[in-house]
């Protein structure tokens, strides 16, 4: 699972936040306690130090028994002071470990971290963050949902050279996404291709599966191939260190990610960039068994004439086709 820099970035400054937090509140609560009861803070510093002594003996030069007598003598002052510490702090009314320092999440320890794997604290921290940012390019709302989508929008009647009404039509197609989104990643079907006309759901759509796989906890990048091929121009022309390092950046989301969903595909100049670069991502997410969804107008006729043969036999062979056809329902509406 990689999620984009810009989401882990905002992922783990809400975790250090969390953690400057409770130390603020732990420490206001620790001085207000020392103002009430000054024994108490007598008494931490004394269990501080006595701990630091034991440190001191475990790490020293000379070899120490571990239940010899310096080491037990040690451990009854800190026992001693940790009951005195228990009474007074049930004494104000608090438990005793009112004024530990107990991170929020014990598996790591705030840290979002354990050995080495994201915690699933940072994950849902990073989930919230990327349905953030996908909410604000998608502009969901909570209408894209599958559990609220309408397809009675959609026309029940025959549609010229089509078997299928636009309705039904609908019904398999969505059935299709729907599985494709909360079987993630394991559906049999590992990339769509939502082909059709304006105005008949297929953003709409993209956002239900969007929103449905970043829920489950799953890294999902939004965008239209125009900012996609701008994103490897730019990585190509990059004039200095900083731009080359966002650049780079920029790159690595759309081929690291689980789910990458690219909108508008055909809108785009096609040059022999765009060609090589639409190749490099289709095939290196292909090689690397990660998921895409590709939104176009084109049909695959259309996309076999636009591009390279290379590109179109992955695509056609490799991607599930779901056509969408009927009236365009902003018109409608």
């Amino acid at each position: 699972m990689s999620y984009e820099p810009t989401v882990m970035r905002r992922a783990l400054a809400r975790l250090e936040r969390r953690r400057d937090h409770r130390e603020r509140r732990r420490f206001e609560l620790e001085r207000k306690l020392y103002a009430e009861e000054p024994r108490l803070g007598q008494a931490d510093a004394a269990l501080r130090r006595t701990m630091a002594e034991l440190a001191e003996l475990a790490v020293g030069g000379r070899p120490v028994a571990a239940d010899g007598p310096e080491i037990s003598s040690i451990r009854a002052r800190v026992e001693e002071l940790q009951r005195e510490r228990a009474g007074l702090l049930a004494g104000l009314g608090y438990e005793a470990d009112a004024l530990d320092d107990t991170p929020a999440c014990p598996r790591c320890g705030d840290t979002g971290w354990v050995d080495g794997q994201m915690c699933v604290c940072l994950k849902g921290l990073c989930a919230q963050e990327q349905l953030s940012a996908l909410t604000a390019l998608l502009n969901l709302t909570d209408e894209q949902d599958f559990d609220r989508l309408r397809l009675d929008v959609y026309s029940d009647q025959p549609w010229q050279g089509q078997s299928r009404s636009p309705r039904e039509q609908m019904h398999r197609v969505v059935a299709v996404c729907e599985g494709f989104a909360r079987q993630f990643p394991h559906y049999p079907l590992k990339n769509l291709l939502l082909s059709g006309g304006t105005g008949l759901g297929k953003t709409f759509l993209s956002g239900c599966i969007a929103r449905e796989v970043s829920r489950r906890g799953f890294s999902v990048v939004y965008d239209t191939a125009g900012s996609l091929f701008a994103a490897f121009e730019a990585r190509r022309f990059a004039r200095d260190a900083g731009e080359g390092r966002q650049a780079r950046d920029d790159v690595r989301r759309y081929l690291a990610c689980d789910l990458l969903i690219l909108d508008d595909l055909g809108s785009e100049f096609t040059g022999p960039l765009a060609q090589a670069t639409l190749y490099e991502v289709v095939n290196g997410r292909l090689q690397a068994g990660r998921h895409t969804i590709i939104s176009t107008n084109l049909s695959m006729d259309h996309i076999a004439q636009r591009y390279s043969p290379q590109l179109t036999s992955r695509i056609g062979g490799l991607y599930q086709e779901l056509t969408f056809y009927g009236d365009d329902l902003r018109f409608k509406q």
